[in-house]
């Protein structure tokens, strides 16, 4: 889309965007009116409400106590008009005598020796019925009978007189009635006249509250219902009297009491109508009922009192949401109008800006596709010619920018493959070649291999010399190496060190050996440095592919393990990989590290890790060290792999953690100080996840060594090996209180993403770094970057194989102060490194 179109659609939008937000407040404004007119509106609805149905139930009561007199006034005349004695009196004659008093019924009730029932009436469900169970009523009676007052609380009293309220019939619960109960004390039976239905609730049709909320139902706009609703029992199970046989529910039991209840909905009304009783506030909520959307008010009433009640009222609430969306319509209307008009002005101010826009564009273009000659001529004098002018001036920058680029990439790309000191291709360079020629020698059929080259007495040169000697000695050695295999299809890199590898292209085994013998030839020839005549040697080991692995980590592990069988033999020899014999010599190293590791003969090295802005021995790097009694001084190159191979690493990493945390507990309780001790994890440990985790915590349990002084130190190739997995188990690491250092930091492909979120407090510069600074300061680019991501992750950062004075000024200066290396120690067995720590603090 262009510009052009964007600013109109932009200014659209913007606009639309205040429009929908302005007519939204007006519809949120207007809706929250019309709400709060209604609740008022309801609130006062409801409160007169109130007051008629108070005034009502009053009228209600009075005339319920005139029908209640009038019933004593019968209660005289039935008196008068029977004999003392019920058993004189027929049932008959009650029916005729209730004509003439103008009752419904009359029944006597007489004592028995446990109870109080009907022994004779004009309503033949009468007779027999038991009142026992009948609450205050049965305590009435009783009081009658005894001639006192009654005083139940409910009804009305006059003198040798109660009335009861009205009320469902136990003795026919298809009838209400209203009953008077007189007893003077001259028969041996209460007299009980009473009226029944139609002639007890015509009143309460008349004066009643219902006719009041049946007239405001059908004359308030908007109100679809109203209810009086018992908060005691709706909601709740049926209050169901058992009496007589029959089953009933009370009048004052009932869930609602006056109105209707058409718009049910039980659960959610129940909850509102307790919710209201016990805040006394009025509640309200909104849903569609019967095909409406209504909304339900709740107003409690006579709170205080022992028979509180609820008003309800069902609010059809369509007639608010018509007249919101009629507004709304007005808001769209008008909305639609303003977008048009602000379209046809954006359109035109649009236009006006993007037609120099697209001249300055096609000039970038040009400018990005390398045309650097070309000049912007804009004649304008606002910001657009200001771009103009300093589009030309990018445009002469970028060309002088580009052919800097060119030259700085051809130097980095040379840096990251080649080593500083030789110009020899270096580890990176040696993997990618190693796989392109295994790749070419798969598809021709021919061999590829790898002699694995270390110089004897190297180190003692260095050491007697100076590091400078040997440096020099090192690149002496390259040359010659490379005068060697002038002839040949060949790649010589520097592994590190005073190691090289050689790659040759389809070459025989004969050839081969042929060619590292020249070479040790060559090497053995003198050297003279600074007036001195110097002879070396070298041990070369040498593998084939495919013939003896196709894997390339083992090819070279293999080279690498014939070139210690050829330092085993004297030195200045070649030998080539055999694997029976390999094997053989393997089984006798897991055999006898087996016996080593159960008998606990391993020692711990102690590689010290110092504060080299203080000089300060801050902790120590535990490392396995082997010297068997058959096999003499094992290399940990050789006995790590097959412990891992084996499922050994696992006994072997406890062996030399516990042992580390012992002399290191007892370092730093003689000494006073709060060193921490690191050991190396395998990432084939991390295969039972479970077993590690609880082997470190078993060893800090059983040696009392504190977590926090505890590191593990695992490799960056670890993170990528079920990556889930991985971090599980470091976040459960964390939680015993131990470190967790990633060692050879940047070797790897690690992805910066999993660094920022895994739990891990130390990034390890990978010594091959540091050994490519040189004095000068160059190479020193990922060394920074490496330093820049720990402090920016807010990470610990260490450098490990410092071995010059000006490394380790040039990481003082750039802020990295922990350091380890043949500069401060190698890795030294416990009395030596307690000599160290001495000396050290002195």
């Amino acid at each position: 889309m262009s510009i052009k179109n964007k600013l109109s659609l932009i200014f659209t939008v913007v606009v639309l965007i205040i429009l929908v937000a302005n007519n939204a407040i007006h519809y949120i404004r207007s809706k929250n009116n019309l709400v709060n007119y209604n609740e008022r509106e309801i609130s006062l609805l409801a409160e007169e409400l109130s007051y008629q149905v108070e005034t009502a139930k009053e009228g209600s009561l009075y005339v319920e106590n005139i029908i209640g007199r009038e019933l004593r006034t019968a209660s005289i005349a039935i008196r008068n008009s029977l004999p003392a004695n019920y058993e004189d009196i027929s049932n008959e004659q009650l029916i005729e005598l209730a004509k003439e008093v103008m009752v419904s019924h009359i029944t006597l009730l007489a004592k028995t020796d446990n109870d109080i029932i009907g022994v004779k009436s004009s309503d033949p469900h009468e007779i027999d019925m038991s009142t026992k169970g009948w609450g205050y009523w049965y305590d009435a009676f009783q009081q009658l009978f005894d001639e006192k007052p009654v005083d139940v609380g409910i009804g009305l009293t006059l003198e040798d007189y109660w009335a009861g309220p009205i009320e469902v019939a136990s003795s026919n619960p298809d009838h209400t009635d209203k009953w008077g109960y007189y007893y003077d004390g001259t028969t041996n039976y209460i007299i009980n006249p009473y009226l029944r239905d139609n002639e007890v609730l015509e009143f309460e049709m008349r004066f009643g509250p219902g006719n009041v909320m049946e007239e405001w139902t059908n004359n308030l706009e908007g109100v679809l219902e109203l209810t009086v609703f018992n908060p005691k029992n709706f909601g709740k199970a049926d209050e169901v009297v058992h009496l007589n046989g029959n089953q009933y529910i009370r009048i004052s039991s009932l869930p609602y009491w006056y109105g209707t209840y058409d718009y049910m909905n039980e659960e959610v009304d129940s909850e509102h109508i307790q919710m209201a009783v016990k805040s006394g506030k009025t509640t309200s909520y909104i849903d569609t009922l019967n095909n409406h959307l209504v909304q339900k008010t709740f107003v409690p009433m006579a709170i205080d009192s022992d028979d509180p009640y609820v008003i309800g009222l069902t609010y059809n609430y369509d007639l608010i949401q018509n007249e919101l969306n009629k507004e709304l319509k007005e808001y769209i209307l008008s909305s639609i109008a303003i977008m048009f008009i602000v379209l046809l002005i954006s359109m035109v101010f649009s236009n006006s800006i993007t037609k120099p826009i697209e001249i300055i564009i096609d000039h970038v273009n040009d400018i990005s596709k390398g045309n650097f000659d070309k000049r912007l001529r804009l004649k304008r004098k606002d910001e657009l010619g200001n771009l103009a002018r300093n589009v030309n001036a990018l445009s002469k920058d970028l060309e002088t920018y580009m052919d800097d680029l060119k030259k700085s990439q051809e130097v980095i790309e040379y840096q990251a493959y080649h080593d500083p000191l030789t110009t020899l291709p270096n580890r990176r360079f040696l993997q990618e070649k190693l796989l392109d020629m295994v790749e070419k020698s798969a598809v021709n059929q021919s061999t590829v291999a790898v002699i694995f080259m270390d110089i004897d007495r190297f180190k003692h040169i260095n050491d007697s010399m100076g590091h400078g000697i040997g440096d020099t000695l090192i690149k002496m050695i390259s040359e010659r190496i490379k005068s060697c295999l002038s002839f040949h299809d060949s790649v010589v890199a520097r592994h590190g060190g005073d190691e090289f590898i050689i790659l040759l292209n389809d070459s025989s085994e004969q050839r081969v050996e042929s060619i590292g013998k020249e070479i040790i030839t060559e090497l053995k020839q003198p050297y003279y440095l600074q007036g001195t005549e110097v002879y070396i040697g070298a041990s070369c080991g040498i593998s084939l592919y495919p013939e003896h692995t196709k894997d390339l980590e083992t090819l070279i592990m293999y080279a690498d393990s014939a070139m210690y069988e050829a330092k085993k033999q004297g030195g200045n020899k070649v030998v080539i990989y055999r694997p029976n014999a390999h094997i053989n010599k393997r089984l006798q190293i897991e055999t006898r590290l087996r016996k080593a590791i159960i008998e606990e003969k391993l020692e711990v090295y102690y590689q010290p890790k110092l504060n080299a802005k203080t000089n300060e021995i801050i902790g120590v790097e535990g490392l396995a060290r082997w010297n068997d009694e058959e096999l003499g001084f094992v290399s940990p190159a050789t006995f790590i792999p097959i412990s891992e191979e084996t499922g050994l690493i696992q006994p072997l990493f406890e062996l030399m953690m516990r042992k580390s945390m012992i002399q290191m507990k007892e370092w730093n309780d003689r000494f006073a100080k709060n060193m921490t001790v690191s050991v190396n994890v395998s990432p084939r440990q991390f295969l039972d996840s479970q077993n590690l985790v609880d082997s470190i915590k078993n060893a800090i349990e059983s040696t009392s060594f504190p977590s926090e002084l505890f590191e593990i130190e695992i490799t960056e190739g670890t993170l990528l090996q079920n990556t889930v997995d991985t971090i599980s188990v470091l976040q459960a690491l964390k939680k015993l209180g131990i470190k967790i250092s990633i060692d050879d930091f940047g070797t790897g492909y690690s992805s910066l993403s999993y660094l920022k979120h895994l739990p891990i407090d130390i990034l390890k510069i990978d010594q091959s770094f540091i050994k490519d600074i040189q004095e000068d300061g160059l190479n020193t680019e990922i060394t920074d970057v490496i330093i820049s991501l720990a402090k920016s992750l807010k990470l610990k950062v260490l450098a490990e194989g410092v071995e010059e004075e000006y490394q380790k000024e040039y990481l003082l200066k750039n802020q990295c102060y922990v350091m380890q290396g043949y500069l401060f120690s190698k890795p030294i067995n416990a009395i030596e490194f307690e000599m160290l720590f001495l000396k050290n603090e002195k």
